[in-house]
């Protein structure tokens, strides 16, 4: 199975895990952060999980992000253990569900996420 990941063009989340001590992590590395193992697994991530904490962006970084703001980011912890930071629609709140859907802001492929619906 190829696993998809939106920093390298496709549409999807990936993340790393170790064989020896069960630990998950997103950013790759050539060894386990918590236990030193050199052999980290790569996984394809659901895209799913719960808002850990929101801001909104008024002042771009940059100008290329200018014409977007204000915009959303947000800290997902995700279903498989990882958290991670992306935009999120503006409508969000701490502890909802939500899922990730790719987009593209100033040419670059981001993702993003959005609430479940119940």
């Amino acid at each position: 199975m190829q696993i998809l990941d939106w920093t390298k063009g496709g549409e999807g989340i990936a993340y790393q895990s170790c064989p020896a001590c069960k630990a998950v992590w997103y950013f790759r590395r050539t060894f386990c952060p918590q236990c030193g193992n050199t052999e980290p697994l790569e996984r394809q991530a659901s895209g799913q999980g719960v808002v850990h904490a929101l801001t909104v962006v008024a002042r771009a970084p940059s100008e290329a992000l200018r014409a977007h703001a204000p915009y959303a980011i947000a800290l997902i912890d995700t279903d498989e253990g990882f958290r991670m930071m992306a935009h999120a629609a503006a409508d969000l709140a701490v502890g909802e569900r939500v899922q990730c859907r790719f987009i593209r802001i100033a040419g670059c492929l981001l993702p993003s996420f959005e609430k479940i619906p119940t």
